[in-house]
C-alpha cells in the first residue's frame, strides 16, 4: 500500500513512524527545507517513553516524482493547506482516500452534515473554494488526533502523550474504504475509532480547544496556568457556551458542560499547546479553523459570538504586529 505523508512535522511524523513499521506499506513524505534533508539522511525518527525508533521513508519535493498514491495523511497547519493542494491533486489515482489530521473546523465540514448551516461553504478556511476545487469532498475522511507530539528537530518526534485516532467520511455511516483505513491504522498500533458521523467529534475537540490554544499564544503560558486564573477560565467558559449553542444548531451537540471539561484538560498537566508552539517556532497561527470559523457559523445562523469575536480579534492582532498572520483570517464577516 502506497501511503504519502504530507507535512512530515510533529503529528505528521508521527504517522509516519508507526506506519514505517508495516511490512505491507511503501512509506513517503511530501517536505522540504530541513525536513526533506533531514528524512533523506536519517528516515523517520521518533522518541517515544525514552526509546528512539527509526524507519525508512522516501521523501521528495515533489507530488509528480512520489506519484498516485492509495492514501494521502495531510497533517499541515491550516495556513499552509491552500498552497498545497494542487501537489495533493497530484497524488491522486483512482481510488486514492486523503486522511485529514488537522485541527478546527474543515472546509468539507458541511457536506453531509444535516442542520441549519448544511451546504454551508466557510470562506474563512477556504477563500474562494480553491481547496474544495482540486481535493473532491468525496475522498476525505476526516481524522481527530488525540495525542501530543512535538519536533525537537526536522526530521525528528518527541511523541509525549495519546494514541487516538477519530475517522470518519463527511457524509457519514462506514464504507469499505473507511473501515480498510481504520484497520490499518490499527495495525500500526494507533488506537482507531470509526465515526458514523466525525463532525461531531470534530466539533467536540474544537469546543476544549479553541480557547486554550489562541489564550497560550496571547499569553505564553501553560495549559494548566490558563486554568488556574479564574477571569480566564470564566471567559473561556463563557466562549465554551457560545460554541456550544452553535453546535446545537448544526447537528454537532455537545454533551459535556465547561466544567466537566475543564477538569479533563487539568489531568493533561502543564503543557504547551500547539498555537503556542507555532507563535515561538514564527510559524502562521490556526486562528480560521479554531476560531474565525466559529465566528462565521454563528454569523450565517444570527448567533451573537462577543467572547469568541474577542479571543479572535486580539489573538489576530497579536499575529499580525509579529507578522503571523494568514490571508483567511483577515476576514471580519460583519
Amino acid at each position: 500500500m502506497k501511503i504519502c505523508i504530507v507535512g512530515a512535522g510533529a503529528i505528521g511524523g508521527w504517522f509516519a513512524a508507526h506506519l514505517g513499521r508495516l511490512p505491507e506499506v511503501h512509506l513517503s513524505a511530501l517536505a522540504r527545507g530541513a525536513t526533506l534533508a533531514a528524512l533523506r539522511q536519517h528516515g523517520q525518527r521518533m522518541d517515544s517513553a525514552g526509546q528512539r525508533s527509526q524507519v525508512s521513508i522516501v521523501a521528495s519535493d515533489s507530488a509528480l516524482e512520489l506519484g498516485p498514491q492509495d492514501l494521502v495523511i495531510v497533517a499541515v497547519k491550516g495556513p499552509s493547506l491552500a498552497a498545497l493542494a494542487p501537489a495533493i491533486k497530484a497524488l491522486l489515482g483512482p481510488g486514492t482516500q486523503v486522511l485529514m489530521a488537522m485541527n478546527g473546523v474543515p472546509w468539507w465540514f458541511f457536506d453531509g452534515l444535516e442542520g441549519a448551516a448544511k451546504g454551508l461553504k466557510l470562506e474563512t478556511v477556504d477563500p474562494g473554494g480553491v481547496i474544495a476545487a482540486l481535493i473532491p469532498v468525496e475522498r476525505v475522511i476526516g481524522c481527530v488526533v488525540h495525542a501530543s507530539c512535538a519536533t525537537p528537530e526536522a526530521g525528528l518526534v518527541k511523541h509525549v502523550m495519546g494514541m487516538g485516532l477519530i475517522v470518519g467520511k463527511p457524509a457519514g455511516g462506514q464504507s469499505a474504504d473507511l473501515v480498510q483505513v481504520g484497520d490499518l491504522l490499527g495495525q500500526a498500533g494507533f488506537q482507531v475509532t470509526v465515526s458514523d458521523r466525525i463532525q461531531r467529534d470534530i466539533w467536540f475537540k474544537l469546543w476544549g480547544n479553541m480557547t486554550i490554544n489562541p489564550i497560550s499564544a496571547l499569553t505564553g503560558a501553560t495549559c494548566d496556568r490558563i486554568l488556574d486564573d479564574e477571569l480566564v477560565l470564566a471567559f473561556v467558559t463563557r466562549v465554551m457556551h457560545e460554541a456550544a449553542a452553535i453546535g446545537a444548531q448544526i447537528g454537532c451537540a455537545v454533551e459535556q458542560t465547561p466544567a466537566q471539561r475543564h477538569l479533563v484538560t487539568r489531568k493533561l498537566g502543564a503543557f504547551k499547546t500547539s498555537m503556542l508552539q507555532d507563535l515561538e517556532a514564527g510559524r502562521p497561527l490556526e486562528l480560521a479553523a479554531l476560531v474565525g470559523a466559529v465566528r462565521e457559523i454563528g454569523l450565517h445562523l444570527g448567533l451573537p459570538t462577543p467572547n469568541t469575536d474577542a479571543i479572535l480579534g486580539l489573538t489576530r492582532l497579536m499575529a499580525q504586529t509579529r507578522s503571523l498572520v494568514a490571508s483567511g483570517v483577515q476576514k471580519d464577516f460583519s
